[in-house]
């Protein structure tokens, strides 16, 4: 008996429709758990409104829009 052909091409969804990598954005620490859970929508530090969908992985590529506002910004407390 043979098995009939089947497709084995893998999906990824980790690069955008026109094949950038994804970019992560900084926002509030807390806002985050609720996106994911809820669906409601976050504002990252460049002005960015989306909702929460992925984490990033260590070497992520970041917004570098973010990451600028982010290293000028001041020390925070450490709560």
């Amino acid at each position: 008996m043979t098995l009939p052909e089947t497709d084995t091409r893998t999906e990824t969804t980790d690069q955008t429709s026109d094949d950038r990598p994804e970019m992560f954005h900084y926002v509030q620490k807390d806002k985050i758990a609720e996106s994911a859970v809820m669906g409601t929508h976050v504002v990252a530090l460049c002005g960015e409104v989306f909702p929460v969908t992925k984490s990033p992985k260590p070497g992520s590529p970041v917004c570098p829009d973010c990451k600028e506002i982010f290293n000028s910004l001041p020390p925070g407390g450490k709560d």
